[in-house]
């Protein structure tokens, strides 16, 4: 009697109240080194939001952002080992795990922003997301982080304004190369502590998107910005392997899919932040300099062909130079 009151009353709730019998959403945690004032955190958070809502909270996705949980380096080495789920981090870090990485963050390979979208919305930039894998990382999408130009205590119109000067760097080699065919030394530096690297003058300079000179307050502590647009390095979206693999394949595909509504909701976010950037650089006194890039491309050139020696990387030049 007791049992078939049970089983009544459980019937009851099932029919009154289908949540009790949900399981519990699959909690996942996405971390990045940014501040969330950078567009690219609400990019992420719509994201997890369309996730979230397209699984029917089946998953649910927490953000954490201003390196909460460690720093680029360590983000990648905590999202491999299986104890952090996603992440953002720029694409010059990810050349250590496969080359083809390192052929997008030549100088000059990318031409503008428009052949920077097609890209990385084309299959190339698709099979350069998947390269990855073997590492147990997967790429699913990118954002926009601008065109990287220099910027310091004086203007830089010629490589050879570079000469002797130490220069923050991303953790890359192909930087380090770079810096040192512009006659420069570069630094690597985390994000966290270049602020405090130019004001003291540990670096003279640095290179990087516009909008960092406002969401770093790198503004307040240089006075010129040249435009030589060296690389457009994008910032990528990962999963880790384990983490995608452990979902259902409707689950993997909404994620694939939010992804890249993310990347297009980025893009919008990014057009009108670095347009208000630049407008407040310019207010905090910063002399914008607009170099002839002819010696820049000319110079960096050798770096461009060492890669292209190796078939992998001509191939995959010479499809970017198509797109």
């Amino acid at each position: 009697m007791f049992s078939r009151r049970r089983l009544l009353l459980t019937a009851g709730l099932a029919i009154a109240c289908p949540a009790v019998l949900r399981a519990e959403p699959r909690r996942l945690r996405l971390a990045h080194g940014l501040p969330v004032s950078h567009p690219v955190h609400p990019a992420m958070q719509h994201f997890a939001d369309i996730v979230r809502e397209r699984t029917q909270g089946e998953i649910e996705i927490a953000l954490f952002a201003d390196g909460q949980l460690g720093q680029e380096p360590d983000l990648l080495s905590q999202v491999q080992a299986g104890k952090l789920d996603f992440l953002k981090v720029s694409a010059s870090l990810l050349e250590r795990f496969q080359p083809a990485y390192k052929v997008l963050n030549l100088p000059f390979t990318l031409r503008d922003r428009a052949h920077w979208l097609k890209v990385t919305s084309n299959d190339v930039g698709r099979d350069i997301l998947a390269s990855t894998t073997s590492s147990g990382i997967v790429g699913l999408t990118y954002y926009d982080a601008g065109a990287r130009s220099f910027y310091g205590q004086k203007p830089i119109n010629h490589p050879d304004d570079l000469k002797g000067l130490k220069i923050r760097i991303q953790p890359s080699e192909t930087m380090i190369r770079l810096m040192q065919l512009f006659g420069a030394q570069g630094v690597e530096l985390a994000w966290s502590n270049i602020y405090v690297a130019l004001k003291s003058g540990l670096v003279d300079g640095a290179e990087n998107s516009v909008a960092a000179l406002i969401v770093g307050r790198h503004a307040e502590v240089v006075t010129h910005y040249s435009f030589d647009e060296h690389t457009m390095i994008p910032d990528v979206l990962l999963v880790g392997a384990g983490c995608l693999e452990a979902m259902t394949p409707n689950q993997r595909d909404i994620v694939r899919e939010a992804a890249w509504a993310s990347y297009h909701h980025m893009n919008t976010l990014w057009t009108s932040f670095e347009a208000q950037s630049r407008l407040a650089i310019e207010a905090r006194g910063v002399t914008f300099v607009e170099p002839d890039k002819a010696p820049f491309i000319a110079k960096a050139a050798p770096l461009t062909e060492m890669f292209a020696g190796e078939e992998f990387s001509r191939n995959l030049l010479k499809r970017i130079a198509q797109s």
